[in-house]
């Protein structure tokens, strides 16, 4: 409550921006469109992998592994193991554990001779969960970060970047190529902006800088939650949403973990790492635009648009999106 009563001692005196009507509304407009954000991220995305044919047992074939992230517990598994394979770490998004990914992905890029290394975020899988750090009311985060105060989160994407060094170097790899997919090109971004000497290649896909700018999700997003809304078909979606790897009760303290870190476009032109950013024509969440301008920022970095893609990993697309990447990797894997 102190950042309350800041706010009213300031808009008392004068001194605080939120004296000017104008910004009232800015503030109104852009808090919608975050609230948007937030329920898109909530349900369009596991969805999305739910509606798609899935299968994990070739994925629970594997060993689980652990590594120590200063003191928080990280799950992995790894496939296609081989000294002369070149290792690829992979990142899943929202509240998505390694499973996520699915059994077709996973085998189509063993398929070209990589060595997979399939994280299990912090807060996820067999990683430790942070359920007694509590659940964040949401909107109230939210308006804190649009007035520029500071978001409660028991962890950043800094953090999540830093378990998956501390898996590579569980593993005894100094250097390692790295794709994530939404959030977890997020935390793709982070790894190759902090620390430069482990990161051979970078692909990001669907992901953005999280720059304010950026476009909000679309009404297609917005007409699918309704659709979706309430009732039978919200439990169902969460019983969907777990038996394909994702955490719901995990999903708001990842986002919170997004709004800590805040806008990345900085950050993200350091990245020296060859990147290969992959966006789909049709991603109602996370539109195209901002595929672009994380590219943009990346000195050399080479955008795709895949027509037709929206915001998910579907099997009709695979081909395309291991080849691209294929590509990418082989061009400097050295």
């Amino acid at each position: 409550m102190n950042e309350l009563s800041t706010l009213a001692d300031s808009s008392a005196t004068g001194s605080h921006k939120l004296t000017y009507p104008n910004y009232y509304r800015q503030i109104l407009l852009r808090l919608n469109n975050m609230k948007h954000l937030i329920l898109s991220l909530f349900t369009l995305l596991a969805v999305s992998h739910a509606a798609a044919d899935y299968s994990r047992d070739y994925l629970d074939t594997a060993a689980v592994r652990t590594a120590d992230s200063e003191g928080t517990s990280i799950t992995y598994r790894v496939f296609n193991e081989s000294d002369t394979n070149p290792k690829l770490l992979l990142v899943m998004g929202l509240g998505g554990a390694g499973s996520a990914w699915g059994d077709a992905f996973i085998q189509n890029i063993e398929s070209q001779g990589f060595e997979i290394i399939v994280i299990d975020n912090r807060d996820t899988g067999g990683s430790d969960l942070f359920t007694d750090w509590g659940t964040p009311t949401v909107w109230w985060q939210i308006l804190k970060y649009e007035l520029g105060f500071s978001v409660d989160a028991p962890y950043t994407l800094d953090d999540m970047a830093s378990d998956s060094i501390a898996v590579l170097d569980a593993e005894g790899h100094e250097q390692a190529h790295v794709m994530g997919v939404s959030m977890g090109g997020m935390i793709a971004q982070v790894l190759a902006a902090n620390f430069p000497n482990r990161i051979k290649t970078l692909t990001s896909v669907m992901s953005t800088t999280f720059a304010p700018h950026l476009p909000p999700p679309s009404s297609a997003a917005e007409d699918n939650l309704r659709d979706l809304a309430g009732g039978d078909a919200e439990a169902s979606r969460e019983e969907l949403m777990r038996a394909r790897g994702f955490h719901p009760e995990s999903m708001e303290r990842h986002l919170m973990a997004i709004f800590k870190t805040g806008d990345r476009t900085q950050e993200v032109r350091t990245i020296t790492a060859p990147t290969l950013v992959l966006h789909g024509s049709e991603d109602p969440l996370i539109p195209p635009a901002h595929g672009v301008h994380t590219a943009e920022q990346i000195a050399g970095a080479k955008f795709v648009l895949i027509d037709g893609m929206g915001h998910n990993l579907p099997e009709s697309y695979h081909d395309q999106i291991v080849g691209l990447m294929t590509d990418h990797i082989v061009a400097y894997d050295q």
